[in-house]
């Protein structure tokens, strides 16, 4: 009984701090994993500037002058309120700051009613987030590779939690192969993620992690991502 009390005390005070048992805290990263959000600031991150083939074509000055523009409207639309990232619905993509290659990442996400959002993955769209019940939408859940003409573009079945509830991404990325599970289900099994920018080209080998979104508000955290490219 005295066993019993003690596991019944852990549990209520986890829940009463907001605590998964059996996930831990908050943006604390599983064992072989890094954060890319610490719950706390913007640190790690950065504004988006064009797309990469735009990007590539800009001098390294103009990168520089057009990266703080971008950073300065990225601080006015994502903000950081009780460790998640909080995207307003009126500036642009939020980015990484570092280029990835092969990865494994893990992410909880969470919209509003009419939401539709996105995870850029090296720069290309995208790993669908929307509310299934939009009319683009046609019921047809959350984490599909939407861009894609030539490979399949919807998810296998819809995994979505209601709308303002949490849900959780692992996507994972080998060369141009990506598979996605939503709340522990998978949904995208090693598809090939299309070039969106440059159809006669394969995916870009790196690029950044973008945030995406189209004029509704947005929640990320536990943002981890563990490196399959070492």
């Amino acid at each position: 009984m005295m066993r019993l009390a003690a596991v019944l005390l852990f549990f209520s005070h986890a829940v009463a701090i907001g605590v998964s048992p059996a996930l831990g805290a908050d943006n604390v990263p599983p064992a072989g994993f890094v954060a890319l959000f610490n719950g706390k600031d913007l640190s790690g991150w950065k504004g988006l500037v064009k797309d990469p083939p735009a990007r590539a074509k800009m001098s390294a000055a103009e990168l520089t002058e057009a990266q703080a523009k971008a950073d300065a409207s990225m601080r006015e639309h994502w903000k950081v309120v009780d460790g998640a990232l909080v995207f307003d619905g009126k500036g642009q993509s939020l980015c990484t700051a570092k280029d990835y290659g092969d990865f494994e990442l893990l992410c909880d996400w969470k919209i509003l009613k009419d939401g539709d959002s996105g995870i850029y993955l090296r720069g290309s769209p995208q790993v669908q987030i929307w509310d299934p019940s939009l009319p683009v939408a046609k019921g047809v859940g959350s984490g599909g590779l939407y861009n894609n003409q030539k490979h399949p573009s919807t998810p296998t079945s819809t995994a979505d939690k209601p709308v303002e509830q949490w849900n959780t991404f692992r996507i994972k990325v080998v060369r141009d192969k990506v598979s996605v599970s939503l709340n522990d289900k998978l949904v995208v099994d090693n598809v090939v993620l299309e070039n969106y920018w440059e159809r006669d080209k394969p995916l870009y080998p790196t690029g950044q992690i973008e945030l995406q979104n189209h004029g509704n508000t947005l929640y990320f955290k536990n943002i981890y991502l563990k490196d399959l490219s070492k």
